[in-house]
């Protein structure tokens, strides 16, 4: 039998397969492949599609900022600068100044400075500056001694690169700091070390402020003082008359439409990929989905459990242990008192557009917008006035006895300090204080207001909810901050965000109307154009380090004061559920401390019942300050069981501390002694025990203030 197949039929048989199912697999791959190229080489997604949905000036920038250089030095020769002041600030404080001294450096001595973001630019493009030029770092302190988060990529150049020659770099620093923290003004000292070990040369010793008094604004200007001094005996500078330049221009524009206008919404930051742009998500506006008081009815004080609801935006996730950034608005009270002041109630509407008169600065403030949308949403109205800013004011007063008035305000600290210990001292009341409530300020540039208050900024809370247990519904739980001036005065200063949220969760109906309280203030809680309407916050979430081991059957201790119990909520839910699931979890001590604990021990039902489900896993040692003659603290009570604590770390616990930093300087203390006496180690074992301990992430703290 022949072999030979005819050529038709060679087309119905292959290798014995029907032809039909050799077509149908041929088919399934070819889709198969086809899914897989998706998004590579067919139904791409258009990289220009989000440009429908931004404003015209937004892509304009998007534009420029593309084009700007990395390279400090070419940037400092392309815009004829002879100094930059690098900012490393992750609250704003350092950027400020930072802006205040160029501006001033120009003012005095007509110095062409540049502010710069130190992520704005590379790193070791420092090391191309030439000796003619000055650069000045004002640098942060964060957490336990971190940098900022703008401040990462030169620190992580300066101490991890082996070799760096910095002999012509000319520089000065500037530390802001607490010494209620440990690692005092950390960042400034690693990194001015790191730069005089490169060949680098000071121009001035380090300035450090010290924030646990309240006295960085004190201690910035003197250190500019000191400064000033320097560049006229030093560099040889002439110092000119000090009369106020604006360095940006404000336009009324009334071709404007609302459309075209920044009316409140967050202004999240365009800058360029780091390290830091991933720690953050999107700002969202979240509905609020649940709003407890914690504290018992017969407190004066309050404290707000709060619970947001995640669901409407996939993107934004969080894990056990993060912070939420909530953004407040300015009460209406102190944003109609600016306008009256100013005497532009009738234009606060009009658009504004807002420019920098030097193109080589980098201007941050939302444009255009509206005077009352800056006032309400976008400048810190509310912050403490500089006794800096009570002598620049001198010069727009609007009377000689407004001029008198703030003269001797701002002459000396202690004429200030006196007065702030007995005013609520915010600019619409300073303003209305010094004309004693009937001048106009008609001669105060509304430039010389944008350049001099600080940008708002968001707070962060930490999450108090596991993720593990409610992905998709974060909470928070937040202290309404309100202190009495002083003990003769009924005048009392207002957390701002804190208060905030309280006249939220006053307004939202959760069961039914809530009386409101008349001594609150008011806040445009409907947000603008009314993106916030039913109970919504504009917020955005933000990684931590302050994690829960990956091992549930790790041994931890956690120490805690007033609202520091936030997370090691979220840590308990979460191993709570995961023991409900079979898993075996670690034993767990937990150290809380408040006032009384009818009054304020916040989560007391809910840990009590934790305690009794982990079935002795889980011991809870409280400490109540003030239920007794003598004080008892979180950190007495960590004395007084030092040896299970002592037992626990050498059994690989991990240790974990929230709360104030004050708070947490002492249980640091404590810990110490009991581990040096137990170990019967001297001084320098026990630096190194704490050091790894910090390093390995054995020893983690999340503390404030």
């Amino acid at each position: 039998m022949s072999n030979y197949i005819s050529y038709p039929h060679a087309f119905e048989v292959i290798h014995g397969i029907p032809i039909d199912d050799v077509a149908l697999l041929g088919a399934a791959v070819a889709a198969f492949v086809g899914y897989l190229l998706k998004g590579t080489l067919w139904n791409k997604p258009d990289p220009y599609h989000r440009t429908w949905f931004e404003r015209p000036q937004e892509q304009d920038s998007a534009r420029s900022s593309n084009k700007e250089t990395r390279d400090i030095a070419q940037k400092l020769e392309e815009a004829n600068k002879d100094i930059v002041v690098f900012y490393g600030s992750q609250s704003g404080t350092a950027e400020g100044f930072a802006n205040r001294l160029a501006r001033e450096l120009q003012l005095r001595y007509g110095t062409n400075t540049l502010a710069a973001d130190l992520s704005d630019f590379e790193a070791d493009s420092i090391a191309r500056l030439p000796s003619s030029k000055l650069v000045i770092f004002i640098l942060s302190t964060f957490g336990e001694g971190d940098p900022s988060d703008n401040t990462t990529d030169l620190w992580e150049w300066l101490t991890k690169s082996k070799s760096v020659d910095l002999t012509n770099l000319r520089y000065v620093a500037f530390g802001l700091g607490n010494r209620n923290y440990k690692y005092y003004n950390r960042v400034v000292d690693v990194v001015t070390e790191a730069l005089s070990k490169a060949g680098a040369t000071a121009l001035l010793p380090v300035g450090r402020a010290d924030d646990s008094n309240g006295g960085t604004e004190e201690d910035f200007m003197e250190w500019r003082d000191s400064l000033c001094q320097a560049f006229q005996q030093k560099l040889g500078y002439q110092q000119r008359e000090n009369v106020y330049e604006p360095t940006i221009s404000v336009i009324e524009d009334d071709s404007l439409t609302p459309i075209d206008l920044h009316l409140g919404e967050p202004v999240e930051a365009k800058h360029f990929p780091s390290k830091s742009s991933l720690l953050e998500s999107s700002v969202v506006a979240l509905p609020l989905v649940k709003a407890e008081e914690l504290f018992a009815s017969s407190s004066n004080r309050n404290c707000l459990h709060m619970e947001f609801d995640l669901s409407g935006f996939p993107e934004v996730k969080y894990k056990t242990g993060d912070h939420m950034a909530i953004y407040p608005s300015n009460p209406e009270e102190e944003v109609s008192r600016l306008l009256r002041v100013l005497g532009l109630e009738d234009r606060k509407e009009i658009p504004l557009s807002i420019s920098a008169l030097d193109p080589a600065t980098k201007f941050t403030a939302p444009t255009p917008t509206t005077l009352h949308a800056l006032f309400q949403h976008y400048l810190e109205i509310c912050a403490p006035v500089s006794r800096d800013t009570v002598n620049s004011l001198r010069q727009f007063a609007p009377s000689a006895e407004a001029k008198s008035f703030l003269h001797r305000l701002g002459r000396s600290k202690e004429a200030y300090s006196d007065y702030v210990l007995r005013h609520h001292v915010t600019i619409g009341r300073l303003l209305e204080q010094a004309g004693h409530g009937n001048n106009i300020w008609k001669a105060l540039p509304v430039t010389f207001l944008i350049e001099t208050i600080p940008h708002l900024r968001p707070r962060y809370y930490s999450i108090s909810s596991s993720s593990v247990v409610q992905a998709r519904q974060a909470s928070i739980t937040a202290i309404v901050d309100s202190k009495q001036i002083h003990p003769d005065l009924p005048e009392r200063i207002l957390g701002l965000t804190s208060n905030y949220l309280l006249a939220l969760k006053r307004s939202f109906k959760q069961e039914g109307n809530a009386n409101p309280d008349p001594n609150c203030p008011t806040y445009a809680l409907e947000g603008p154009n009314g993106a916030l309407e039913g109970g919504k916050v504009f917020a955005q979430i933000r990684r931590s380090k302050f994690k829960l081991p990956l091992i549930a059957s790790h041994p931890i201790v956690m120490v805690a004061a007033g609202t520091g119990i936030a997370p090691f909520r979220g840590f308990l839910q979460e191993r709570a559920r995961l023991q409900s699931m079979g898993r075996d979890v670690g034993k767990m001590m937990l150290f809380f401390g408040c006032r009384r604990s009818g009054e304020d021990y916040l989560y007391k039902k809910e840990l009590d019942e934790m305690e009794i489900s982990f079935n002795g896993k889980l011991e809870i040692i409280t400490a109540f300050s003030r239920e007794q003659e003598r004080k008892i603290y979180v950190q007495d009570r960590v004395e007084e069981y030092g040896g299970k604590v002592v037992g626990m770390l050498q059994a690989d616990a991990i240790l974990y501390i929230c709360g104030a930093a004050a708070m947490a300087r002492e249980v640091s203390k404590k810990v110490g002694e009991a581990m040096k006496c137990s170990n019967k180690w001297d001084d320098g074992q026990l630096k190194a025990w704490c050091e790894r301990a910090k390093r390995i992430n054995r020893w983690q703290e999340d503390v404030w203030g």
